[in-house]
């Protein structure tokens, strides 16, 4: 019940009204029962403009550090998080990992709506990044739709380090699930999970239309900061569109 007070009374007037967000193939979304919304990550406001945009309570994994901060920021932070109930993830190792997967798994099996981003953490400068495999582990797991969903324009309105996002045009593009019930027989096998996340990658960046590098964003970022610490993020680097993962 609180959070749709909150996301009406609160989050509407805060994100989907300054931005405006055009929203394409909404249509794509189930209305009812398990499915995962699998999106590119350019931005913070990218977990608030699709809850906003669904009528549906959309449950995303959020990373740890949202729920530990320190002082006034830190506790006020916690606890808008788990007012809108959104879980907190540990992202330090393959154990972590694994109990991440479970969380969703539950998530999925109660009927619910799953928000991820399969990158694992935002684009530093703006392009798609290679998928982790916990996306395609869920879906197996639970048989569950995954729909592509793209965010275009968002890293213009707030890259990372802004604090208040710009008015520019922002769009919201979901495409159509993607069923993955063919892999059922082999589901644990590393080769199927690489090729089921590759899939979804490449309908995302479809979707997105952005250039795609087969890195892992977490592994780029930390590549440009060794190489220039004082500018990490690369404005405008929606260029034509790069290789698809194979």
């Amino acid at each position: 019940m609180f959070y749709y007070a909150f996301k009406y009374i609160v989050l509407i007037p805060l994100v989907r009204w300054p931005l405006r967000p055009r929203v394409e193939g909404l249509r794509h979304v189930p209305r009812t029962g398990a499915a995962i919304i699998a999106g590119n990550h350019l931005s913070f406001c990218d977990s608030f403009l699709v809850p906003v945009t669904l009528r549906r309570r959309v449950t995303y994994l959020c990373k740890m550090e949202y729920f530990t901060g320190r002082g006034a920021k830190g506790r006020l932070t916690a606890a808008f998080f788990r007012s809108v109930g959104q879980i907190p993830v540990d992202r330090s190792g393959k154990d972590a990992a694994r109990a991440a997967i479970d969380t969703g798994v539950a998530v999925l099996r109660s009927g619910g709506l799953l928000g991820i981003y399969p990158e694992g953490t935002r684009s530093h400068d703006g392009r798609l990044y290679k998928g982790k495999a916990g996306v395609a582990a869920m879906a197996l797991r639970t048989g569950a739709p995954v729909v592509p969903c793209a965010m275009i324009g968002t890293f213009e309105a707030q890259e990372r380090g802004r604090r208040l996002p710009r008015r520019v045009p922002v769009t919201m593009r979901f495409g159509a699930p993607l069923d993955f019930s063919r892999y059922a027989a082999v589901s644990d096998r590393p080769a199927v999970l690489r090729a089921v996340t590759d899939e979804i990658m490449y309908a995302i960046r479809a979707l997105s239309e952005q250039e795609y590098v087969d890195v892992y964003a977490a592994q780029a970022r930390a590549a440009a900061e060794a190489a220039d610490p004082a500018r990490t993020v690369r404005p405008g680097a929606f260029s034509a569109p790069g290789p698809v993962p194979s």
